[in-house]
């Protein structure tokens, strides 16, 4: 559920990060512990988590699977074309694949075949699949879109984070100085016997516990680098720091869209709702791809096939195809017996005009060379009910994208609604916490005052000193709560993001 609402607030902070910091360069900083310490801006974060998370090149490969899915049903328009080659050896008594007649002989053959095929209609099949595709295609690379979103998002409440916890170090910094000085003053007064060496104590205590928030806050910076790190997939020795970004005390006032309006803009532009009407529109053409199977289909193929045999005789009279010629030629089997004498039989024999030719094995291959063109109609008449039930599948399927539609549309609104009374009672608190603070203020001024001059012990002090110290820490918090919830609902709207 938190995922839809961590996308957009992505895009939203990924802007963030032109506009909050004043330049986008890389630069390098001295450390006495490294070399070099890297520091980052905002977009410099966001670019090296897209360029090494797992999850976003995953969902690269899909679109790129989806994408040859889609070339490829387009090439199914155009005809194939295959080449059959075999070589085949026969013993004892077979059958001449030369002249299809029983011999007595070992033969070796070949046979070759050259086939191709194109379909002329099968029902608007090949058109409906291929809109399926593109649609499922576009929804992929909103998936991918919405994969980015999602890490921008994380990185960029990392990267806030850093930030104040930094910030909560200056304060806690702060805090130490003002009472290390109070410490000073208090230790002159009583060198000079004006104050009792007690006062001392709950001071040097008050120190402590100062010195012990800076250490916590120090704690709190290094899990949240290491966090931001671990979102960027850099190793956890790898030393960086942030760009600070110099974020305005807000201004507190009321949205200016209403929550329905901020709804149907975030509707028109998250690209995981669009993903969700991409995904009804292929599955409406999965069930036109369905009911295609029940329509007749026309085929058009063709093939160019030849063959050699070993027992084809090597030499064979071919005609020219110049006429005939009559030729008297004397019978060895039909004999005339005149008296003593006997002739044979002289018969007029007519041939075609040729000559006896040598037939080498390419002769054969083109001699024997045969070519075909079908033309294929098919109508299916009953299959079980296939088709039947392959379109009921395809409506449901069809139902299910829309209630999943439906789903996101409606964790959309929740999110929506949830970031609106977020901001409302975000800024509430930081108007209720900015007047803690200078209330406290003023009552520690006061108490430094009343110290100094021993009208309050170092107990009191301690006491208001704490109070202030946390409603510091908190106005810093609900500081950075009250910008990021603004902007969180500036993406729903789609707006260029800014300070103003």
């Amino acid at each position: 559920m938190m995922y839809l609402l961590r996308k957009p607030i992505f895009l939203l902070l990924c802007s963030l990060s032109s506009i909050l910091s004043p330049t986008l360069a890389q630069v390098t900083t001295q450390s006495t512990t490294n070399p070099k310490v890297e520091e980052l801006s905002l977009e410099e974060c966001i670019q090296i988590a897209l360029q090494n998370n797992l999850q976003i090149k995953q969902s690269a490969l899909q679109v790129s699977a989806d994408q040859n899915n889609l070339i490829q049903s387009k090439w199914q328009r155009w005809p194939s074309l295959g080449f059959n080659a075999s070589q085949g050896f026969s013993f004892g008594r077979n059958i001449d694949p030369f002249t299809n007649q029983f011999v007595q002989q070992n033969i070796s053959f070949n046979n070759y075949s050259l086939n191709s095929s194109v379909t002329l209609f099968n029902g608007f099949q090949l058109q409906n699949t291929i809109r399926q595709n593109d649609l499922t295609l576009q929804a992929s690379q909103k998936d991918f879109a919405t994969n980015r979103n999602d890490v921008m998002l994380n990185v960029a409440l990392a990267y806030v984070q850093v930030l104040s916890n930094e910030e909560l170090i200056e304060v806690s910094t702060r805090q130490i100085e003002a009472t290390q000085l109070q410490l000073d003053r208090t230790q002159r007064l009583v060198d000079a016997g004006t104050l009792a060496e007690s006062q001392l104590f709950d001071l040097r205590a008050q120190i402590a516990n100062d010195e012990l928030s800076l250490v916590n806050a120090q704690n709190n910076l290094e899990s949240a680098r290491l966090t931001l790190k671990q979102l960027m997939n850099l190793p956890a020795s790898e030393q960086i720091t942030v760009q600070r970004l110099n974020v305005a005390d807000p201004a507190l006032r009321a949205y200016e869209s209403s929550v329905n309006e901020v709804y149907e803009t975030a509707i028109q532009n998250l690209p995981q709702m669009q993903a969700a009407q991409l995904r009804i529109q292929a599955a409406q053409q999965g069930v036109e791809v369905a009911k295609s199977q029940g329509l007749p289909s026309l085929s058009l193929s063709g093939g160019l096939s030849s063959a050699f045999s070993s027992a084809a005789p090597s030499e064979r009279f071919v005609a020219d195809g110049t006429g005939t010629t009559t030729t008297p030629v004397p019978s060895q089997t039909r004999f005339v017996q005149a008296g003593e004498f006997t002739f044979p039989v002289v018969e007029l024999v007519t041939v075609p005009n040729g000559s006896v030719q040598h037939f080498g094995y390419f002769d054969q291959l083109n001699f024997n060379r045969n070519s075909s063109l079908n033309l294929s109609l098919r109508i299916p008449i009953f299959t079980n009910y296939q088709t039947k039930y392959r379109v009921a599948n395809a409506k449901i399927q069809q139902k299910n994208t829309e209630f999943q539609a439906d789903l996101i549309s409606q964790q959309i609104r929740l999110n929506v609604e949830q970031a609106y009374i977020d901001l409302s009672n975000s800024g509430k608190r930081y108007s209720a916490t900015a007047n803690q603070v200078r209330a406290l203020e003023e009552a520690f001024r006061v108490s430094e005052s009343r110290l100094g001059v021993g009208a309050i012990n170092s107990a009191d002090y301690s006491i208001s000193k704490a109070n202030l110290d946390r409603a510091r820490a908190n106005l810093i918090q609900t500081k950075y709560d009250y910008v990021l919830r603004t902007k969180i609902l500036d993406f729903y709207m789609n707006k260029p993001l800014t300070l103003d």
